[in-house]
């Protein structure tokens, strides 16, 4: 008779949390920070509790396969809500859909030579060698609710959104953004200079269309504004100062 030790699945601290390869381009880690900087407080608000869960790059295991790691995809990005955001005190080496039961609810891949491999709809039934298209796994398999194909080289994103279990080619609204509705923001092309690049990079505006910023940019708004306050303050006169209970040397 089977054991039931025998028949305990994996979980995160029993797969491998690496394929071996590199990353396959420089702007992966810089536009990760980006997204995942900019929605932190939009995520704060849904969620004050936390129970949300970011992965850059990180394995999303679906299957059970010899060897493990072709069981799982690792997008660039991807977003999950209503988990915690460790495991028992620990960080996540994976994501095990057997063992968390969530599906992301967007995951989003950096396209790095033509688009093909994010494009790939290949089932298992056809795959040679036990390999299926990432856009097969997303739709098909984890069912993630809203897919973002991020072309850096054409300045362009696809939004894909999860209709009657097919993926179904999002329109971008007059702004040219993506709304994610469950998460109330959209997704664009934001041309500017951000870590050093001026390029087209990957963010999120919230609905109205207000560009989500970071937290250095949030930083650098507030410095702004005390600035042009300091400067009107320096242009009263020293009873006026006195006045209003500032110190004339403060402003300097």
């Amino acid at each position: 008779m089977t054991s039931l030790s025998a028949l305990t699945l994996p979980d995160h601290t029993q797969l491998p949390d690496s394929d071996g390869t590199f990353v396959k381009n420089w702007q992966e880690h810089p536009q990760s920070i980006l997204l995942t900087d900019s929605i932190k407080l939009v995520l704060e608000e849904l969620y004050p509790d936390s129970q949300y869960c970011i992965g850059q790059d990180l394995g999303i295991y679906w299957r059970l396969t010899d060897p493990p790691e072709k069981g799982a995809e690792a997008p660039d990005w991807f977003y999950v809500p209503n988990v915690p955001p460790t495991l028992d005190g620990k960080m996540r080496r994976s994501y095990v859909l057997w063992k968390e039961y969530v599906a992301p609810l967007i995951v989003i891949e950096f396209v790095s030579g033509d688009g093909s491999e994010e494009r790939d709809n290949t089932p298992p039934s056809q795959g040679e060698g036990g390999n299926v298209g990432k856009f097969w796994v997303y739709e098909q398999a984890i069912r993630v609710p809203y897919y973002g194909i991020y072309e850096v080289a054409k300045a362009q994103v696809e939004v894909y959104h999860l209709v009657d279990n097919t993926y179904e080619l999002m329109q971008p609204n007059e702004r040219g953004h993506y709304p994610i509705v469950p998460m109330g923001v959209e997704l664009g092309i934001w041309q500017g200079f951000y870590l050093n690049a001026d390029l087209p990079w990957l963010r999120w505006w919230d609905a109205q269309g207000n560009l989500l910023l970071t937290g250095y940019e949030r930083a650098e708004v507030e410095r702004q504004k005390r600035e042009i306050i300091v400067e009107k303050l320096r242009s009263l006169s020293a009873e006026q100062l006195n006045a209003l209970g500032i110190d004339p040397e403060m402003l300097d």
